[in-house]
């Protein structure tokens, strides 16, 4: 194990639709453990009533991303969940610090692959606009967690999901920065999201594949497990790989 003086600083990148909230079950683990970590908030998951356009895409995101990484001082993991993981691919690949990128249940997409392109939606005439998180065409919010609307867990986290931009849906990434920075993959064993139908594509381009128990958000069903991989990614990453 680390000294604690030395262990990297988890910067976990919620999806689409949500918000920090979704990692604070992991935050609790980790806290506990001795393990630091940071959220940002994505733009592009929209909580304002009266958004004025043009809204939030991918670029902005990856612009938040970016500014959390340039505060954060010594080597940094990014953690990114299903749609955060193009904005994530996006910003490292011009970051200083990040030792480690961990894609969960998410688009590792390569120079010119956009999310939603990944499944064959054709890009619309414009990008304007919300999508909203009850998406029956292309993910209902259950399956965001178990699938199971009756399930009361399920349902308080559905309930607390936000409109989405269709900028980001759709806009491509311009720098995959998994090609030059160590990384990994983790497959939940219940992801029942759309997400899911691509999770063996994406992982094939990985350094290194982990499987966990869990649904599309392993870190909120099953927030020790998850953080048990994190912990093994952590311990074996070299934190002089960092040149900022």
């Amino acid at each position: 194990m680390l000294e604690n003086a030395n262990r990297p600083t988890f910067l976990l990148v919620h999806g689409g639709h949500h918000g920090p909230w979704v990692w604070e079950r992991l935050q609790h683990v980790l806290d506990a453990d001795g393990w630091e970590s940071q959220t940002v908030t994505l733009p592009s998951a929209v909580h304002d009533d009266s958004p004025a356009e043009p809204l939030p895409g991918m670029y902005d995101d990856a612009r938040v991303i970016g500014e959390a990484l340039d505060g954060i001082t010594g080597p940094v993991i990014v953690v990114a969940h299903s749609y955060g993981g193009v904005p994530a691919t996006e910003a490292v690949a011009t970051a200083s610090n990040v030792a480690h990128v961990v894609y969960v249940a998410a688009y590792m997409l390569d120079v010119g692959e956009g999310m939603f392109q990944t499944h064959g939606v054709p890009v619309p005439d414009s990008l304007a606009g919300l999508r909203p998180a009850e998406n029956p065409d292309l993910n209902l919010p259950a399956a965001f967690y178990d699938g199971d609307p009756a399930n009361p867990e399920t349902a308080a986290a559905a309930a607390r999901l936000v409109p989405q931009t269709p900028r980001a849906d759709f806009e491509t990434v311009t720098r995959a920065g998994w090609k030059s920075v160590p990384n990994s993959y983790v497959i939940p064993d219940g992801d029942v999201s759309i997400t899911g139908t691509v999770a063996e594509q994406m992982a094939a381009r990985a350094d290194t594949v982990y499987r966990c128990p869990g649904h599309h958000a392993p870190f909120y069903s099953n927030p020790r497990e998850f953080a048990e991989i994190l912990v093994k990614i952590a311990t074996n990453v070299d934190p002089a790989r960092p040149t900022g």
